[in-house]
C-alpha cells in the first residue's frame, strides 16, 4: 500500500474496532542494560560530543537500529495496530542537551521513521487482515512557552515561539520524508508549544508536503485535572480542535484509575476519536511501575466497554505484555462514536478580554 492507501485503511480500521497503540519505549530500552558505547557508536565520539550520551534513547535510531526494530516488532507482535517512532525528544531544542547538531537530529527522525516503516510493512505483509501503522512521535520540549524559566521573573522565557515552531518544523519534515502515516503530538504539558507544532504541520502542508492525520495527546499532571499550563480537559480540547485532529486524548503522568474521569470528560465533548494511554499506575518510591498487565487492561477495558475510547495503549511502565493484555480485553468491543459538533461558544481560557469599567 502507498501512504494514502494506508491512511484510508487506518481510518477504516478505526470505525471497525478499538485500535491499539504500543507501550513504553523507555522501560524496554532500560532493560537492555546499554552502555555509553551503544549510544555513541562510531559517529558520536566523545571528541566531538563531550559529556554523557547514555540516556539519549532517540539516538539509538542511528547507533543501535537493531534495538529499535526489535521493539517495534515486540509491540506489533503483541497486537499493536500502531507503533511510534523512537523520536520523542528528537528536536534541535531537546537534543541541545547533548550538543547534537541539526543534521544529526534530522537523521534521528529520518532513520527512526524508516525503521518503523519497514517493521510496519513487514507485519502488514505477514498479516494483511491486520495492517500496521506508524505514528511519528513528537514529544514535548524541555522549554515551555507558557511558563517562566525564572521564578523571579514571570515574563522570562528560555525560548521563543519562532524557535519552537522551527524546531518542530525540522522534525516534522524528516518524519514525513521517512514515511510515517500520522503525527502523534504527545505528552503535551504546554498547549502553546503544541500550537506551534500544529502551525508547523499546517504550514508545511500548505507548501505541498503530504497531508497526514494528526493525533494530539495532552497530559493531566496531577489530581487537579489540569495540564501543566493550567487548562482543564475541555479548555485543552477547545484550544486544539481547529486542527481537526484524527484523535485527541491524554497520556502519561497518571495511571488508568486516575485518568478515567478526564478521558470521560473528553469523550463527552470531542467530535473526533478519543485516545488514551496511561502509565502502569503511579511510580513507587524507587521510580518503578508495579501495575501488572491484567490490572492495566482491566481498567482500560472498562473504559472501552463504557464507550469512552477509540484508541488504547500504554505509557510509562507498560510492556508488550501490557499491550497484549489490553488488546485481548477490548477484542470485539465496539469503538466509541464521536459526539456531533455543537454550534456554541467554546473558550480555552487563553482568550484576551477587555474589561470595561
Amino acid at each position: 500500500m502507498n501512504r494514502q492507501e494506508r491512511i484510508a485503511a487506518l481510518k477504516a480500521a478505526a470505525k471497525e474496532r478499538i485500535l491499539i497503540l504500543d507501550g513504553s519505549w523507555g522501560v524496554m530500552i532500560q532493560r537492555r542494560g546499554l552502555e555509553e558505547a551503544d549510544y555513541r557508536a562510531d559517529r558520536f565520539g566523545d571528541d566531538k560530543y563531550p559529556g554523557q550520551m547514555k540516556g539519549n534513547n532517540d539516538i539509538l535510531c542511528i547507533t543501535r537500529p537493531d534495538i529499535v526494530t526489535d521493539l517495534h516488532n515486540a509491540y506489533y507482535g503483541a497486537g499493536a495496530d500502531i507503533s511510534e517512532t523512537n523520536t520523542f525528544s528528537a528536536t534541535v531544542i531537546a537534543q541541545d542537551d547533548y550538543k547534537l547538531d541539526p543534521q544529526s537530529v534530522w537523521d534521528i527522525n529520518l532513520e527512526g521513521a524508516k525503521l518503523g516503516r519497514a517493521a510496519a510493512d513487514a507485519w502488514t505483509a505477514k498479516e494483511p487482515h491486520k495492517p500496521r501503522f506508524l505514528a511519528g512521535s513528537i514529544g514535548p520540549l524541555n522549554k515551555m512557552l507558557s511558563m517562566s524559566s525564572d521564578v523571579n521573573d514571570p515574563g522570562a522565557r528560555s525560548v521563543t515561539f519562532d524557535e519552537v515552531y522551527d524546531a518542530y518544523r525540522h522534525q516534522i519534515r524528516a518524519l514525513n520524508e521517512g514515511g510515517v502515516d500520522l503525527y502523534l503530538i504527545e505528552t503535551i504539558t504546554d498547549t502553546l508549544n503544541c500550537k506551534a507544532c500544529i502551525k508547523a504541520i499546517m504550514d508545511l502542508e500548505e507548501e505541498g508536503m503530504d497531508k497526514l492525520p494528526i493525533w494530539i495527546s495532552g497530559t493531566i499532571t496531577d489530581r487537579s485535572g489540569r495540564t501543566l499550563s493550567g487548562q482543564t480537559v475541555e479548555a485543552f480540547w477547545n484550544s486544539v480542535r481547529h486542527a481537526k485532529p484524527f484523535a485527541i486524548g491524554f497520556n502519561c503522568a497518571l495511571g488508568a484509575d486516575l485518568m478515567r474521569p478526564h478521558i470521560a470528560a473528553l469523550s463527552r465533548v470531542a467530535d473526533t476519536l478519543v485516545a488514551a494511554y496511561p502509565n502502569a499506575g503511579l511510580p513507587n518510591e524507587m521510580g518503578q511501575y508495579d501495575e501488572e498487565p491484567e490490572q492495566t487492561s482491566g481498567s482500560v477495558g472498562g473504559w472501552a466497554k463504557d464507550g469512552l475510547v477509540n484508541i488504547l495503549g500504554g505509557c510509562c511502565g507498560t510492556t508488550p505484555e501490557h499491550i497484549a493484555a489490553i488488546a485481548k480485553a477490548v477484542e470485539g468491543v465496539k469503538p466509541r462514536t464521536p459526539v456531533p459538533s455543537k454550534h456554541t461558544m467554546r473558550l480555552a481560557g487563553l482568550e484576551p478580554f477587555e474589561i470595561v469599567s
